[in-house]
């Protein structure tokens, strides 16, 4: 090919300037896109994130990485850049983490095109190699699978991972001179603080050196192996020393898949030709596959297999001939940054951010080797003939890539646009049939929802947090009037806790639903649970007090939101607790008692309508309630005095009159004889509400000394004596309900609860 005019040396540099501003105007309405995915407990809900003073412990402590101990790793300079974000944004505003990651993302495309023609010239000189650089470099600028690495805000360690690396290698081929200062280490540290996969960098300097560099002439004789492996030395060492403070630091906790390691590898090379075939037709892009590990060798495993032969025959092939370098240390590049994704198991068997480090090597190859055949089958006037028609189809080429890209933003816009196409693509894939549900059930649409969700079962049905949203939704469902589903609620809630018993999730969502629904002494205990599981996670805690400020116990509320404040100074309810202490009307009060009444929690019913008497003692209505308590209990004598009361305020209130008709009536009925062994249940389970445990634990004894086949009595008191805290008894006691009853599902949940609480106390995680 003829060379371009040698006098015009700006062009390439207004050639790069061109490319950059496209990718600006490409990524143009990416910068408003929401947080997705990890990002929930990475940085939504990571209070540490949220204060700039917390920079040094990203170094020293995993657990500021994030809210889920199963997922804190050691990735430092992720967790500073975000809480720089937070700062700058004075708050989650998407612009300003998106806005951090695109200006790496535009240095790195620069940076490619300079390493692109640094590898080019080190081939073969060609005053084409600038814009061949520019091609390559502009087809992963504007190729949609980068797309989710620049929008997906926690999977900028791969960003940084990659761009790192990149720099390390251009500083380390562009400036020879200065290599024994290594400065080119500095990025390569950088990389390696924010994703561990930066340690392959020494593989690839050690191929870059026996590719492109020349042994000085004084040692040309010598063998290149032995230069460049004195090359990467430093790396190595380097590498070596931070793998070892990335293992000391991540915590035991640390679970990144619970799939099977064989049959996870056993997919990788079909993973691989998904990923290939992806870069020339990225149709198939997907937040969350629904591609499953494979459990035996099958057709799938076996085109991987052919597509991993053949890299190695095209690598073989291409090392040696000189010209076929890049060919060589492209596809190279690719197969050693797959590897660390590939032999350590992880939860999804693919990724599309996976391709993002990868994609460097494999577009420098397809690149050469499309001009290597140019160069074969055609002249050089053929070329220049060409050159037009190269041009534009190129130009129409990036331009199909680009519109993919600006696409793929819009998808990844909000949760509901984002799991809309996952489903779309992925009808099989459970947790994206989970999460597309719950994006209608937060608009309100709740028979959608419920039937995403038990599409999802069909894939996953031992999911603890489909469970959870199983229960959400069909309490939802149950406010809404449809009051049979209020059973169906708490039977997923309970089968969450089996699921999941040490999981906080678990327990705030169960809480917050007890809450809801005013069976408060039982939902300070989930919510008591879920902080000593995970005390960084702030829903629990704000769900707690507000249910302390909704007992009018501000001491307590006081000092959790204090509590609070200490590890996310930002968190509103904490603040508001403090600031402005709720206040509870008597009409609040009165509410409240006939909603405890419906539900058949008399006690609480009558401590609700005594608050309410507190602040207004001529209330009618709170007597009323309290006498409709005291009947429910069979206490027809206090009832009757209650009901007079309230007629005594207001003598027309005709509810008061009926009752006190009903309770003269059945006051005066013979008796019925001594308490049953299912009397004596009853009064168990209501001294459990009271929190009077003691009570409760004699009262299901008493019914056993009746009834001693009740398996409901033993789980009573298993129940009795968690609250205590005695988990050897409520162990025990709920063996002896699951002996009597093996199906009894709330006694296995009271066991694992038991046993999981008893591992706390000893310290066994």
């Amino acid at each position: 090919m003829p060379l371009p005019p040698s006098s015009d040396r700006r062009l390439p540099l207004v050639a790069t300037v061109i490319l950059l501003l496209a990718v600006c105007l490409v990524y143009a309405n990416a910068f408003q896109n929401g947080f997705h995915l990890d990002d929930s407990h990475t940085v939504i809900d990571n209070p540490s994130i949220r204060s700039l003073h917390n920079v040094p412990r990203f170094f020293t402590d995993t657990r500021t990485f994030s809210v889920l101990p199963a997922n804190q790793t050691y990735r430092p300079l992720v967790s500073a850049s975000l809480a720089l974000d937070y700062a700058l944004g004075h708050g989650y505003v998407p612009f300003w983490f998106h806005l951090s990651t695109f200006l790496l993302f535009l240095l790195l495309v620069w940076l490619l095109t300079q390493i692109y023609q640094v590898i080019f010239d080190r081939t073969e000189s060609s005053a084409a190699n600038p814009w061949l650089a520019f091609a390559a470099a502009a087809w992963f600028g504007l190729h949609p699978a980068i797309a989710e690495t620049v929008n997906y805000v926690i999977q900028r360690g791969d960003l940084f991972c990659t761009l790192g690396c990149v720099a390390a290698l251009y500083l380390f081929a562009k400036f020879p001179q200065q290599r024994r200062f290594g400065l080119y280490l500095l990025p390569f540290l950088a990389a390696m603080l924010s994703k561990p996969p930066a340690a392959v960098f020494p593989i690839l300097l050690l191929l870059y050196v026996l590719f492109f560099e020349k042994p000085p002439t004084s040692t040309r004789d010598s063998k290149p192996l032995r230069s460049a492996l004195v090359a990467i030395v430093p790396s190595v060492v380097l590498t070596a020393l931070l793998l070892w403070l990335q293992s000391a630091m991540t915590p035991k906790t640390y679970l990144p898949a619970i799939v099977s390691a064989a049959s996870y590898r056993l997919t990788q090379p079909f993973v691989w030709l998904r990923y290939a075939g992806t870069l020339f037709l990225p149709i198939h892009l997907n937040v969350d596959t629904d591609l499953s590990p494979f459990p035996s060798f099958n057709f799938e495993a076996a085109c991987g297999l052919c597509f991993l032969v053949a890299l190695i025959v095209a690598i073989v092939y291409c090392c040696r001939r000189r010209a076929l370098y890049p060919i060589a240390y492209g596809l190279l590049w690719f197969i050693i940054t797959q590897l660390p994704t590939s032999l350590y198991t992880l939860s999804e068997v693919e990724n599309d951010h996976r391709m993002f480090f990868s994609f460097v090597g494999l577009i420098l190859a397809v690149v050469w080797a499309v001009w290597q055949l140019l160069l074969r089958f055609s002249t050089s006037e053929q070329r220049t003939a060409l050159r037009p028609v190269l041009i534009a189809l190129a130009c129409l080429v990036l331009s199909g890539y680009a519109y993919g890209v600006h696409v793929r933003n819009r998808v990844w816009l909000d949760e509901e646009t984002l799991w809309k196409d996952d489903v779309a693509k992925s009808p099989r894939n459970g947790r994206g049939l989970m999460n597309y549900g719950l994006t209608q059930m937060n608009k309100g649409n709740y028979d959608v929802a419920l039937d995403y969700f038990e599409r999802a079962l069909q894939y996953t049905p031992n999911y603890p947090t489909l469970e959870i949203n199983l229960g959400v939704v069909n309490g939802a469902m149950a406010d809404a009037g449809a009051t049979t589903r209020g059973p169906e609620a708490e039977r997923h809630f309970l089968r969450a806790l089996a699921l999941a018993p040490d999981a906080d999730e678990t327990h705030t969502f169960y809480g917050r639903w007890l809450l809801q629904h005013n069976r408060l002494p039982e939902a300070f205990q989930q919510l008591k649970t879920a902080i000593t599981l995970n005390p960084m996670r702030l829903m629990p805690r704000d769900l707690l007090i507000a249910a302390d400020n909704q007992l009018d116990d501000t001491a307590a509320a006081h000092q959790l939101a204090s509590e609070t404040l200490a590890i996310a100074p930002d968190d509103v309810a904490a603040r508001a607790s403090l600031l402005h202490p709720a206040t509870r009307t008597a009409d609040y009060w009165i509410n409240l008692s006939l909603t405890q009444y419906q539900q058949a929690q008399y006690p609480q019913a009558i401590d609700s309508a005594q608050h309410a008497l507190s602040i207004n003692p001529k209330s009618a209505l709170a007597w009323n309630n309290i006498g409709a308590a005291q009947a429910a209990m069979h206490q027809w004598q206090p009832a009757i005095a209650s009901e007079r009361k309230a007629l005594e305020i207001d003598p027309r209130l005709q509810i008061a009159q009926n009752n006190l008709q009903l309770y003269t009536k059945q006051s005066s009925a013979p008796s019925q004889g001594p308490k049953t062994a299912a009397d004596l249940l009853d009064d168990s389970l209501n001294l459990n509400r009271q929190g009077k445990l003691e009570e409760s634990i004699a009262a299901s004894r008493a019914a056993l000394h009746l009834d001693p086949d009740m398996a409901e009595a033993w789980n009573n008191i298993a129940a009795g004596y968690e609250g205590l805290h005695r988990w050897d008894e409520a162990i025990a006691a709920a063996e002896k309900a699951i002996a009597l009853k093996p199906d009894f599902q709330l006694a296995k949940n009271n066991l694992a609860w038991s046993l999981s609480q008893k591992r706390l106390q000893q310290g066994v995680k």
